[in-house]
């Protein structure tokens, strides 16, 4: 592993961190990454692209204020509990329970707990090349700072994951560690995202349902509209905006996959599988089955599997 205590003196290093100064009673958590440790994160293969420079977690934190006019670093707060005001860039902002907020760095800000109902919060600063594409697949785009995922046990684990590495001396491995824990946790937030529409998930899944319980068709836009009772121009724009594909790709992908399993698991000719797909004519199955999956039937059936 790296000298990291000999890199002191490296223009490339990140500023140190600046936290809140608000004293943190016995059941919160003010984690620091120290100085000679962030410097090995920022060089380590595993860790330089993105990386925790502090994190914790706050319970009902009255008082909690703080106000950066140079902000070097990215942070994200998941409120839990009660609410804090903020301004961001000079635009108010109210954060409460479920919502999660990013502070992009160079954004000037400052939020004060609100005094009537603190906000309880999880949080993190990092930094790293890969910041802004995180905050971008997150769905932070341009001035929006706050996303209302809810109630998510999912993201709570991944916060508490970070929150892991303590008591354990500081040990760099540990920290390497948190540095992927923290990939993991933004990575997720999309996922967590998806799970929030509770009435868009349960009308997809009708959707998805009825596209498994038809694979021997050949569906169309018109008959998954329908169950939506929507014109097909406004189903096919929606189903996008909630999955990023269209419904009939998405219905081909499921044929493709149920082809697979029969490639694997039995030994019926390609042909008879096209036609308990819906297609007659198995040479154009074919070449749609290539195109998914990047070789044809053949080469996949007669590829080593382990």
């Amino acid at each position: 592993m790296m000298d990291y205590f000999s890199m002191t003196n490296d223009s490339r290093l990140p500023k140190t961190t600046q936290t809140s100064q608000w004293p943190v009673p016995p059941d919160s958590v003010r984690y620091v990454v120290p100085e000679p440790i962030v410097r090995l994160l920022a060089h380590h293969p595993l860790t330089r692209e993105l990386y925790p420079l502090a994190f914790g977690h706050y319970r009902r934190a009255a008082g909690h204020h703080m106000h950066r006019e140079h902000h070097r670093d990215n942070l994200l707060i998941y409120c839990t509990e009660g609410k804090a005001f903020l301004n961001v860039a000079g635009e108010p902002l109210t954060v409460q329970a479920g919502d999660l907020l990013l502070l992009p760095a160079g954004a000037s800000h400052r939020y004060t707990a609100a005094p009537d109902n603190p906000w309880t919060i999880h949080w993190v600063h990092y930094t790293g090349p890969l910041a802004e594409e995180f905050r971008n697949y997150m769905g932070f785009d341009g001035n929006n700072h706050v996303r209302h995922l809810g109630r998510q046990p999912r993201l709570l684990v991944d916060f508490n994951g970070l929150l892991s590495v303590r008591q354990t001396g500081f040990r760099a491995r540990g920290l390497i560690h948190a540095s992927n824990r923290l990939r993991q946790l933004l990575a997720a937030v999309p996922l967590n995202a998806d799970e929030t529409g509770l009435a868009q998930q349960a009308e997809l899944e009708t959707i998805h349902n009825f596209m498994r319980e038809h694979l021997e068709e050949r569906l169309t836009l018109q008959q998954l509209a329908e169950l939506s009772g929507l014109s097909s121009a406004h189903f096919a724009t929606r189903y996008r905006e909630q999955t990023g594909t269209s419904p009939i790709q998405h219905f081909l992908h499921l044929k493709v996959e149920r082809a697979c399993q029969l490639l694997d698991t039995t030994s019926q000719s390609f042909a008879d599988i096209s036609r308990q797909l819906g297609y007659d004519d198995a040479y154009y199955f074919s070449r749609l089955f290539k195109k998914v999956m990047g070789k044809s039937p053949s080469d996949y059936r007669h590829t080593a599997r382990h």
